[in-house]
């Protein structure tokens, strides 16, 4: 077995398992806890589950939003500009008007933090992998590059495509994962025609956000908005068991090679 260069490390925290994995073998153990430490300071501020975050409580009308903490404020804003970018099939206040919840976001949010933060320490070489979406920077050292597995929603088991890349941000909404948790906000119904919506960019929030509007929406509203993003690529397995992407999606790992 070749012994893998750099450190990494696993944690529950977000209520999903992280893994940081850095290839560079000048990066030490003291840059992963700096990370794990950031990412237990967004759960203990974003979390619904938690009566003490300050969503809780912005919930509960104890903390006004202008007394917010400036991040919370911040994503907050965020979450209404994809809403609105979205048409509404991104939204926070989708199940109650009173409760923000930005889970949507955060995730993706935190991560493209944490990958900040390993990159200004000067890791080049890295993977943020939370619940299955993803930050992914250079090389798989002793590898060329990062392999990315789809999973196929019919076939646990499977996957529906393996992508090789690097410097790019992957995530995936779908209702194979928790069942159908993604909703249309303005049905509150299940999408129909398709099973899930992988996007790639540069920014895993955005990348997140994206994927859930465009899974909400549903087949044939999600190819046709997807194929209109800037900056963002998607692929989309639908109820049909077809298999399309927009024409700037990572090619397939054997492709590729």
């Amino acid at each position: 077995m070749v012994e893998l260069p750099g450190t990494r490390q696993v944690e529950h925290v977000m209520g999903m398992p992280v893994i940081v994995d850095v290839r560079d073998e000048e990066i030490g153990q003291a840059l992963l806890d700096s990370v794990f430490r950031w990412l237990r300071w967004v759960d203990a501020t974003f979390s619904t589950f938690s009566a003490d975050s300050e969503i809780s409580r912005l919930g509960r009308g104890e903390l006004l939003p202008a007394d917010a903490h400036p991040e919370v404020r911040a994503v907050l804003a965020r979450c209404e500009e994809l809403r609105v970018e979205t048409g509404g099939y991104f939204d926070a206040r989708a199940v109650s008007r009173s409760l923000p919840d930005p889970s949507g976001l955060v995730k993706g949010w935190a991560v493209d933090r944490a990958a900040a933060i390993l990159e200004r320490a000067g890791a080049r070489n890295f993977a943020v992998n939370a619940g299955g979406d993803m930050w992914l920077r250079g090389r798989a050292v002793p590898a060329s590059g990062w392999r990315v597995g789809i999973q196929h929603p019919l076939r646990p088991d499977a996957v529906a495509r393996v992508i090789e890349t690097g410097d790019l941000a992957v995530a995936t909404s779908g209702a194979y994962e928790r069942g159908h948790h993604v909703v249309d906000p303005h049905t509150g119904r299940p999408p129909s025609g398709i099973h899930s919506v992988t996007v790639t960019g540069p920014e895993l929030a955005t990348a997140d956000a994206y994927a859930t509007a465009a899974f909400a929406m549903g087949a044939p509203r999600a190819l046709h908005w997807t194929a209109r993003l800037r900056g963002y690529e998607a692929l989309a397995i639908l109820a049909d068991g077809r298999v399309l992407s927009t024409p700037g999606f990572p090619e397939p790992a054997e492709a590729a090679a």
